[in-house]
């Protein structure tokens, strides 16, 4: 009887493709980590951040894993969708290699010029009732004259330059011994530089906030306590003031400085405090 010999099969040893999850293990990079930890800060999924960034899952577990290098366009979305300020899509950028592609102006440089300009417009226009221009971590920028009223008493050493319009608020000498509800308001400040940290970390920021906490009287909240969000009430040598604070910013800035500005404007909570304003904004206009 015949036989048949089958003929001899070569079988190639498995390779893993680079997409497959048993592909070999590759170490992630410093910009994915640093991907991740946003991501897990703003509480979003990969499946969520991909869908804003316009890219898939699949792309977005292979940049943060280090499989796979995004271009800089994709690291600018990927910012944007975190909904990072501007100085931290700038570090973004260099963890992913690349220059950062924000500029960094000084105050007084001429590409800010017409903003800053625009802010002292606004600054005028607010008086009688005060407003400050601040930096991000309470550093002064602009002040209209009416400023004066949160700075009366205040010690001359936390006037002198760089001024931080947070630390005048809280110091024992500064408003705090002004300030009727010192514990509800200075909570309210403490705990908006929280919520802003949790999100947006900065070492000099947590600083900030420890020296601020510690200025605050133990207190607790009682039966009607109604949220730390209330209005100022600030003795001063013509009464009491009772002021609420709005703020404004530059949403569509380009420029880190600018994008970090903010404008804080009080406003009077009653008609008691309005009148007081306007006529210490006469007395101060009128003197020589």
């Amino acid at each position: 009887m015949a036989t048949t010999t089958a003929p001899a099969t070569t079988t190639a040893p498995a390779q893993s493709s680079p997409s497959s999850p048993s592909g070999p293990s590759t170490q992630s990079t410093p910009f994915g980590r640093e991907l991740r930890r946003r991501r897990s800060l703003s509480r979003l999924s990969q499946l969520e951040l991909a869908g804003l960034a316009g890219t898939t899952q699949r792309h977005l577990s292979f940049i943060e894993s280090g499989r796979s290098t995004p271009g800089r366009v994709m690291v600018v979305r990927l910012a944007e969708s975190l909904g990072l300020p501007l100085r931290e899509r700038n570090a973004l950028l260099l963890s992913a290699g690349y220059a950062p592609v924000y500029p960094e102006s000084a105050p007084d440089a001429d590409t800010v010029a017409p903003a800053m300009a625009a802010l002292e417009s606004i600054l005028t226009g607010h008086l009688p009732y005060p407003a400050v221009v601040a930096g991000r971590r309470g550093q002064l920028v602009r002040a209209n004259g009416a400023f004066e009223v949160l700075t009366e008493g205040v010690a001359a050493h936390l006037l002198e330059p760089p001024v931080n319009v947070l630390r005048i608020a809280l110091h024992p000498e500064g408003m705090a011994p002004r300030v009727v509800n010192l514990g509800a308001w200075g909570q309210h400040i403490t705990e908006s530089l929280r919520a802003r940290a949790r999100v947006h970390p900065d070492t000099e920021l947590d600083e900030l906030i420890e020296e601020l906490s510690g200025y605050l009287p133990a207190s607790a909240p009682g039966p009607e306590h109604l949220g730390f969000a209330v209005p100022l009430r600030l003795r001063t040598a013509d009464g009491e003031l009772r002021l609420l604070t709005t703020l404004t910013s530059f949403a569509t800035a380009v420029d880190v400085t600018l994008a970090e500005l903010h404008l804080e404007a009080f406003l009077p909570a009653d008609a008691a405090t309005g009148k007081l304003l306007r006529r210490r904004e006469e007395a101060r206009t009128a003197r020589p």
